[in-house]
């Protein structure tokens, strides 16, 4: 046999194991993908919750300066993003070896206990190692997004990706507004013991209610066609590309995060209300996410991933202009809202390209990375946007924003236009 019927015999290997965990999982993944959102929104909610008590829960463990509370607070919340970028690509390869339920079943219990003991802590160190151990041992909605990116059929991997997307976002929405008014019932250290309860329940929800038919020999010998399939490479420029793409969606919408409070001040929003209206402001990237993450990525299915992710780059490069200009809070809430619209197509559009762009044994892996990026640019934004603000000016922060996302549209537009020449020379 010559070597491109070699090459073609395990590029057909590929293709049948790629359908044929697709084919298996065909009965599940619609009632999976019902499970993942409300496990997402879930996590995501005990997550995010502690934003409004945090400084006050810090304070309690006998930090006293308040320059320190803030530094320590920051740290605290940034932990866990720090751990879930770090780890993602692991349990994303271990998806790919074990089954992606087992994935999802380990973060579920892992930030149900690690949630629950952060009620306990009784010294500001034990609290940022916990939220790090979170990070490490959790990414439930990572997980999801592996389980649903590869059972989703083909035709439909955009518009389910969106919803998966739309559950985690409302989830980070909801977060903040049930710790705003819990720990009044329940106290702050009861909170993290509701937390952990409500991971608890979609623990159990993942554990009766998610099916998943995994063959863990078809998908060894996957792993080995993969690499014998010489003739069907990976295109590492368009894998870093969309990795690049996915930090830039969360660094855009989070470069705002370290000046939006001074920025709105200068509005001229009183003192007294300051943070309330900060809050809202924050909150309006994702309520405008929620409404079109879904219809986006549904259309990414009928268009094209790359029109779509194209498109929506230029689009949030453009509306991050007149938030520059603006004279009224509500302006900037507005245009903020109108942002989280244009931006809620990119991250189902990424990660339905990045499905179909690598081999079946490296998916879950990949998406891993792809997640990684995700939590790189939540980490970045902050940093870049307050460095732009102290050292330039508040203006500039969006100006420089804009200016990152329609460079990063250009290279796409570069990068899909180079893998078509490849594809049809």
């Amino acid at each position: 046999m010559s070597s491109q019927e070699n090459a073609g015999h395990y590029a057909l290997n590929l293709d049948a194991a790629r359908a044929s965990y697709a084919e298996r999982n065909a009965a599940h993944w619609q009632r999976n993908l019902i499970i993942c959102v409300f496990g997402s929104f879930t996590t995501l909610v005990s997550l995010s919750m502690l934003l409004p008590f945090l400084p006050l829960y810090v304070q309690q463990l006998g930090v006293t300066s308040s320059s320190a509370v803030i530094q320590w607070s920051g740290v605290a919340f940034g932990a866990t993003f720090l751990g879930t970028a770090l780890t993602a690509p692991l349990w994303g390869h271990l998806a790919d070896r074990y089954g992606r339920k087992p994935m999802l079943v380990r973060a579920a219990i892992g930030m149900a206990i690690t949630m629950s003991l952060i009620g306990t802590v009784h010294s500001v160190v034990q609290l940022v190692v916990l939220r790090l151990i979170a990070g490490l041992v959790g990414g439930y909605a990572s997980a999801s997004l592996v389980m649903i990116g590869t059972q989703a059929p083909r035709e439909r991997a955009g518009w389910a990706l969106g919803v998966l997307s739309t559950g985690a976002l409302t989830g980070n929405l909801v977060g903040p507004l049930v710790g705003g008014f819990l720990p009044t019932w329940v106290g702050i250290r009861g909170t993290f013991f509701v937390g952990g309860a409500m991971i608890a329940v979609a623990a159990l929800a993942t554990i009766w209610l998610i099916r998943e038919d995994f063959d863990q020999a078809s998908d060894a010998r996957a792993r080995v066609a993969t690499q014998t399939a010489s003739a069907t490479p990976v295109d590492r420029t368009l894998i870093t590309t969309l990795l690049l793409t996915a930090m830039m969606v969360l660094l855009a919408n989070m470069s705002i995060e370290p000046i939006i409070t001074v920025y709105i001040g200068q509005l001229g929003v009183p003192t007294g209300h300051l943070t309330r209206i900060a809050g809202i402001v924050m909150a309006a990237s994702a309520l405008g996410s929620m409404l079109t993450a879904a219809k986006l990525g549904a259309l990414a299915d009928r268009v094209g991933s790359w029109k779509v992710i194209i498109g929506c780059l230029l689009a949030t490069g453009v509306v991050m202009v007149p938030q520059a200009l603006v004279t009224h809070w509500w302006q900037l809430a507005l245009l903020r809202v109108l942002m989280g619209m244009t931006i809620a197509g990119l991250l189902p559009s990424i990660a339905k390209l990045v499905r179909h762009s690598v081999h079946e044994g490296q998916t879950g892996k990949t998406l891993g990375y792809l997640q990684s990026s995700q939590f790189a640019g939540q980490v970045i934004g902050p940093l870049i946007g307050g460095q732009i603000g102290a050292r330039i000016g508040l203006h500039e922060v969006f100006f420089v924003t804009g200016s990152l996302l329609v460079l990063c549209a250009v290279l796409n537009q570069w990068t899909q236009s180079r893998h078509a020449q490849q594809a049809h020379p």
